[in-house]
C-alpha cells in the first residue's frame, strides 16, 4: 500500500502563492521572527483597505448626487424654467 498524501490546506497554498519560500521555511519548523513587523503590516493594510472603501462611498455618492443633478437640470429644462 502506498502512504496517504500530506493535507494541504488554503492557508498554506497562499502562503506558498504569497513567498515559496516562507512556506518552505515553515514547513521545516522555523517560526517566523518578525511577528511585531507582520502584525504592524497587517494593521497598515487594514487601515488601507479601510480607506479606499471609504473612497469607494465617496465616489458612489458623487455619481449618485451628480445623476440627481443632471436629472433635475433636464426636467428644469423640459418645464421651462431656464
Amino acid at each position: 500500500m502506498s502512504e496517504p498524501s500530506p493535507v494541504i490546506r488554503a492557508s498554506e497554498v497562499g502562503q506558498w502563492a504569497y513567498c515559496h519560500r516562507a512556506w518552505w521555511l515553515a514547513q521545516q519548523g522555523f517560526d517566523n521572527q518578525n511577528v511585531a513587523v507582520m502584525a504592524a503590516g497587517t494593521e497598515a493594510h487594514e487601515q488601507h483597505n479601510r480607506a479606499v472603501a471609504s473612497a469607494q462611498r465617496t465616489r458612489n455618492l458623487a455619481v449618485i448626487l451628480l445623476a440627481c443633478g443632471a436629472v433635475l437640470l433636464l426636467a428644469a429644462l423640459l418645464i421651462g424654467l431656464f
